[in-house]
């Protein structure tokens, strides 16, 4: 939600869309040094998102898929307990990649991980219906990206649950986009930072995600708010007239 009217209460800030350095190769920073970044910076809450095994992995692809998830899972799991530590909410995720098209993946579990290790071998449209067949929900991660990774702009507007109209990691037009995007398929409305290392948190740079006006206890509350639209504002400005 861009627009709305807001107590005075208090606010709860929410990372939406995060990396850590024990699963995502990409990243500089550990969940827990991830943590203590986020909670220095006034957040309330984080969601790892991770790249998954078809996305820049720090994972060894070679090894056994139960190996593989206990490490994917070791961000989050470092994060957590430092989270407890710091009374801050961490919440599980992943980011999915189709040929550089990427999908931020909400409300499931490492179990789920371990029981599905099939999940590299499924089309992209199976993978849609099996996260939803288990209650999962699905972001699509700064759909207008221009980068040497991605080959073509893919658009899924019947397959996925939201969309990331504000990534602070993008520039302007991108975002900009991705707004016109989920607007035109009345598709709720998501913003990340696209975090990758703590030097940018502690700076305040590119920094974005979630407020809410209720505390998250879960990444089922967090997903339930975004489903009602309302409630909430994103991070971070749209210049519309970039379009």
């Amino acid at each position: 939600m861009r627009k709305g009217v807001y107590s005075m209460a208090r606010l709860y800030r929410y990372e939406t869309h995060m990396h850590t350095k024990e699963a995502s190769a990409c990243a500089q920073d550990t969940g827990a040094e991830m943590a203590r970044a986020y909670k220095e910076a006034g957040y309330d809450g984080i969601i790892i998102t991770d790249h998954f095994f078809n996305g820049n992995t720090a994972i060894d692809r070679s090894l056994p898929w139960e190996e593989r998830v206990h490490l994917f899972c070791r961000g989050y799991e470092n994060a957590l307990e430092e989270g407890k530590r710091l009374n801050l909410h961490v919440f599980f995720g992943w980011e999915y990649g189709y040929h550089g098209t990427e999908f931020l993946t909400y409300g499931l579990n490492k179990e789920y991980l371990l029981n599905n290790p099939s999940i590299l071998s499924w089309s992209l449209e199976e993978y849609f219906q099996n996260v939803h067949e288990h209650d999962g929900f699905i972001t699509h991660a700064h759909p207008f990206r221009e980068a040497p990774y991605i080959k073509e702009i893919r658009l899924y507007p019947d397959f996925v649950d939201a969309v990331e109209v504000v990534n602070t990691a993008n520039q302007v037009l991108f975002n900009s986009k991705a707004l016109a995007y989920a607007e035109k398929y009345n598709l709720p409305q998501t913003c990340g930072s696209d975090a990758h290392q703590t030097v940018n948190i502690r700076a305040g740079k590119n920094m974005g995600g979630m407020e809410f006006e209720t505390e998250l206890f879960s990444i089922q509350d967090f997903i339930k708010a975004v489903k009602r639209r309302k409630n909430y504002r994103i991070l971070g400005d749209i210049p519309i007239e970039q379009l």
